[in-house]
């Protein structure tokens, strides 16, 4: 028998592991009792929408309150029924505060979300009102990670928010992929 055979006959090699029986494949991140929490798999479902004021002003400099008023009575507000919109302006103009505040007041009855901002705001505004009302009982006195490299577009405040919310009750946190993770915090015994 050659050195690429061990003394049963089976070959060995660099990352060979002969498997037997006797020597079953341990999943060593299933045994150790980790939670991975992925908000990509929490992220709020729905269209997002950016209200831009910027068509209605005057001449792309100011809001003329009469023309507002008229357009807000008008408009069909039912079409964002369901969605997460922001009311924004894409315009370097002068735009009152209660100009936002109409158009939301409007919007308010139909969408599922109302905020102000472009649309990375109204990702870190959507994040900032699910992490507020997240659940983080089923995670007390557990080693979580939360995983990282999500493909759709979970804003960093989820991260830092959630972290927070997390951090009293967990045993551990960790960053990453639960084989490979950043040690964030480990709570001192009790």
């Amino acid at each position: 028998m050659g050195p690429d055979h061990d003394e049963r006959g089976g070959a060995v090699g660099i990352g060979v592991h002969v498997m037997s029986d006797e020597n079953p494949i341990i999943n060593k991140v299933t045994s150790s009792g980790i939670v991975t929490l992925d908000l990509e798999e929490l992220y709020p479902q729905g269209k997002r929408v950016v209200f831009d004021l910027k068509p209605l002003l005057w001449e792309e400099v100011a809001l003329k309150e009469e023309d507002l008023r008229t357009f807000v009575k008008t408009h069909d507000w039912s079409q964002y029924k369901g969605q997460f919109v922001s009311v924004h302006c894409s315009a370097d103009a002068i735009v009152p505060t209660w100009a936002f505040m109409l158009v939301a007041t409007h919007l308010q009855p139909h969408a599922a979300f109302v905020s102000q901002g472009d649309a990375e705001q109204l990702e870190r505004a959507l994040f900032t009102r699910f992490v507020e009302q997240f659940d983080i009982e089923p995670y007390r006195d557990a080693r979580v990670v939360v995983k990282g490299c999500s493909k759709l577009p979970v804003p960093l405040n989820a991260y830092v928010e959630l972290s927070a919310k997390l951090l009293p009750v967990v045993k551990s946190l960790m960053f990453g992929e639960p084989c490979s993770t950043v040690p964030l915090y480990k709570a001192p015994k009790r």
